[in-house]
């Protein structure tokens, strides 16, 4: 195995650890993370890849994005709360200046925007 599949090898397992943790924290995403691991597998591992694919929790939202680049209704509507939630939990903790309430509310707007514009999955 050449240096730069161990290195993908290692960050995708990196990449999936953190993934896990944003399963339990409200704060931290997921499937971002699960994603760039499944890119990094798909570079040094295929077996880590497929184990991914195949996972019992993860696995179907990530073939459904793989497939079809949709995102099912309830993920968008959970996103999108968490998305304001987080907007909400930062703004009343930590009272942020102007520009900075400005700048997060932007980027958190337009993830909400680019979750929100993909489809729906197909039924099958």
């Amino acid at each position: 195995m050449t240096i730069r599949r161990r290195v993908y090898l290692v960050l995708g397992w990196v990449l999936v650890a953190i993934g896990v943790v944003g399963a339990f924290l409200p704060l931290l995403p997921t499937t971002p993370f699960l994603l760039l691991a499944i890119w990094l597998f798909a570079r040094s591992s295929p077996k880590m890849e497929s184990w991914l694919f195949n996972h019992p929790r993860f696995g179907p939202g990530l073939r459904t994005w793989r497939d079809e680049r949709a995102i099912p209704t309830r993920a968008k509507a959970l996103a999108v709360i968490m998305i304001a939630g987080s907007y909400a939990l930062m703004w009343f903790t930590s009272h942020p200046s102007p520009m900075v309430a400005i700048v997060t509310a932007a980027i958190l707007c337009c993830s909400a925007l680019f979750i929100l514009t993909r489809n729906s999955p197909t039924q099958k």
